[in-house]
Order: structure tokens, then sequence, then C-alpha cells
């Protein structure tokens, strides 16, 4: 069996990985379209502090790593796809077939249409070479603008703000982190910054960028204008889809999956932040550009390319975790609530500390938090589980802190007052 990956992130990485262990005697490749070897996205802000080297953003360390589980990493660009002869064509003018076939491509950084967007010393922080062009610009007192202020954007100003710098976030959402947060929740994010000396604008957009000597003159709606020695754009991405322009394989917004990752061509998977996989909450099939979210399918795809029968997809949980300047974010599940649904709500906006709790019926379908770390993992897995809790929902909607209490009371049928934490 010949197995070919096209795209060496983490989805690409893990599947291969799994792979070699299902299929000892398969022939198992990797085609990445960048010079280094495979590496994580969501480590390039913490070279920009020099937390980590370039070799720390690695996916594996080890050099040798890829060679010894006989797996084939090759540097090249997938640049055609031929699905009747089952044969990619490589833009150094080479081809290889396959037997199955993985696309694990990823997505790409977006631009806004603003004048001067593609001006030189702009860049996306989304490549090794975007993060080393960062991180000599960066510098403490550098006046630095980010644009976007998501949940990647967010992973970036972190790291902007601890290199120093002399930073303004613009965000054209009324909040930061909007597809993560709730109102009070972004609100507090927001606060946050402005209190370790970041600059936010929020409901507000870039309208124009000019050159200035070896700097910028920005523009926002607002009519105010902010100098920046640096940008570095953190405003959307999109699938990387457009390998299979023609090719009769189906996509939407990314390649539309089954539960079993496999395409409308039945020896053609996909997955990771490419693949339009099924929501565990909503049961709809979207694209959830998060890592976590990507080594699963990784994992899935691998079981049912080496066709393993019970590999069944049920669905990523939407999870966020965020560290904003020292204060720690998650969001889960149905955040936002479920039609008709309950929630229950406690909150310091002195101390930044947040829950938020929502409920379909009795089973908890979404959760934020900030400044609580202590039950991330068991609000997860109740989300997961679907346990119904019972009595326990009115008292968590009452005092939502109760959380680790509901979750033993409910799985373990203790007393209500049972001694707990």
């Amino acid at each position: 069996m010949k197995h070919v990956i096209v795209g060496a992130g983490p989805a690409g990485v893990v599947a291969a990985e799994s792979l070699r262990r299902l299929q000892a005697g398969a022939s198992v490749t990797i085609v990445g379209d960048e010079p280094e070897p495979p590496y994580s996205r969501m480590a390039l802000p913490y070279m920009l502090i020099n937390q980590v080297g370039e070799s720390g953003t690695y996916l594996r360390k080890g050099a040798t790593h890829f060679s010894d589980l006989a797996i084939d990493v090759r540097q090249d660009r997938v640049v055609g796809l031929d699905r009747k002869q089952q044969q990619l064509t490589l833009a150094d003018g080479g081809s290889m077939t396959y037997d199955r076939l993985l696309i694990a491509t990823g997505s790409q950084p977006t631009s806004p249409p603003i004048p001067g967007i593609d001006l030189p010393g702009i860049y996306s922080c989304w490549t090794l070479e975007d993060g080393r062009n960062i991180a000599a610009r960066a510098k403490p007192g550098a006046k630095v603008l980010l644009m976007g202020a998501g949940f990647i954007g967010c992973i970036i100003l972190e790291a902007l703000a601890k290199s120093g710098a002399d930073l303004t976030v613009v965000e054209m959402e009324d909040r930061m982190v909007p597809r993560m947060m709730n109102d009070t929740a972004g609100g507090l994010i927001k606060s946050w910054c402005e209190k370790q000396g970041v600059a936010v604008h929020t409901s507000t957009k870039v309208t124009g960028i000019e050159q200035v000597g070896d700097g910028f003159t920005v523009t926002l709606s607002t009519g105010d204008s902010v100098a920046a020695d640096l940008i570095v754009s953190a405003t959307g991405v999109r699938p990387n889809i457009d390998l299979l322009d023609g090719t009769g394989v189906e996509t939407d917004h990314g390649i539309l999956v089954n539960r079993n990752m496999q395409t409308n061509d039945p020896n053609i998977f996909a997955a990771g932040d490419v693949a339009q996989g099924r929501d565990f909450s909503t049961g709809e099939y979207t694209v959830q550009a998060i890592q976590p979210t990507a080594t699963e399918h990784g994992q899935l795809a691998a079981r049912n390319m080496a066709g393993l029968a019970g590999a069944v997809h049920r669905g990523s949980v939407n999870m966020n975790v965020l560290d904003t300047i020292g204060l720690i974010s998650s969001s889960f599940g149905l955040w936002m609530g479920a039609d008709g649904g309950d929630s229950g709500e406690l909150l310091n906006r002195d101390r930044y500390r947040y829950l938020n709790l929502q409920f379909n019926d009795d089973i908890l379908v979404g959760a934020t938090s900030l400044g609580l770390t202590e039950h991330v993992g068991v609000l997860r897995g109740l989300i997961q589980t679907k346990t119904r809790l019972g009595a326990w929902k009115d008292r968590l909607i009452e005092d939502p802190t109760r959380i680790m209490e509901a979750y033993l009371g409910s799985t373990q049928a203790i007393g209500f007052n049972a001694a707990v934490l």
C-alpha cells in the first residue's frame, strides 16, 4: 500500500506516524512545500520572544525521527492531481502515484483589501520566515501594530507584548476574540490588555497604510492615524483547497468529508484545517482550524486509509484555550448557548474572573471561563460525554463554580452533601 500525505503540519505528521504503526510494510510519504522540517505554526509566537529557537517549533525534535520510521519527507509543492491515474504532479517537474491520498494542506492567511497592505514590512506570522522577520523587528520600544484580535491574533499579541514593543491592536469586531468569547469575556480581555499597556481599538478598521521612511502611517476608520515600525496582520485564514480545482473532489468552505474523513473519492481523504469535518455540538460539518482537531483528524484518517473498521468521527468539540499576557481564557462547545437553553454566570470584574455555563435541558453544552483554570478538563468532559446533571443543573445556574461537585455528583452518584473540594 502506498500512502501519500500532502501537507507537513500536525494533521499530516500524526497521520503518517499512525499509518506506520498500523501498516509496518506500507510506503508512507509526506510532501510539504516549505524548506524546513515539519513545524507547528502555534509555536511561532514563542520563537518571537526567544522562548524557543527555530528547532523548538519542530513537531518532532529528533533529526532522524522520520527516517527512523521509514517515513519519506519530501520538500516540494503539489501542483496537480489526476484522480483517474491516482497521480500527483510536483512543482519540480516530478510526479508520484498513490493508493491512498490524504490532503492535509492546512490554511493560509487572508488579507483585507486595504490600500498598502502589500507593502514590504507587513507580515502574517504564519511561516518560519515570517517569524524570523518579525523577531528581527519587534524589539523593545519598536512601534508595532497588530491587525486582528481573534484567536491567532491574541497568541501573537502575547509574544509581541512580551517583546517589549510598543503595541497597538486593531480589531474590526466589537470585542476581542469574537469567535471564542461573548461580550463580557471579550471586554474583560480588552480591559486586561489595556491594563498591561497595550492600546486596543475595537469596532475599528484599518483603512489605509502608507510607507513613511522606514516605517508606516496607518489610518483607522475612526479618523485617527498610528505610526508603526512593523505591522503584523492576523485578520483570518482560509483553507488551502485550490489544489482540488477541476478535480471533481467536492469542496465547500473546506474539503467535504464523511465521518471516515473520506471525500467523494474513496481513495482520497482530508484532515486538519482544510477539512470540513463534523462538529460534535451541532452535528454540522464545519472547518475547525485548531491543532487538537487537526491531530484528531489525522489519526482518524490514517485508520480509515489503513482499512480499519470502526474509525468513525463522532465530531470535534470546539475548544480554545488562550493565554493573553497572563490571563487564561477558554471556551468549549456551544459557548454562545443553545436555542431555548439556560445559562449560569458568575463575574468578578475587578479580579478578571468569569465563568459562564450553557445548558440544553440538563446537559452542559458550552462554557466560557476567564482567570479560572482548575476545571477546564471537567468542563470539556461533561460537554463531550453529554452527562445528564439532573438537580445539579439548577445548582450550577446559581453557582457555576460548583462544577467539580456537579461532575462528581452526576458521574459517581454521590449525594448533595458529600464532602467535596
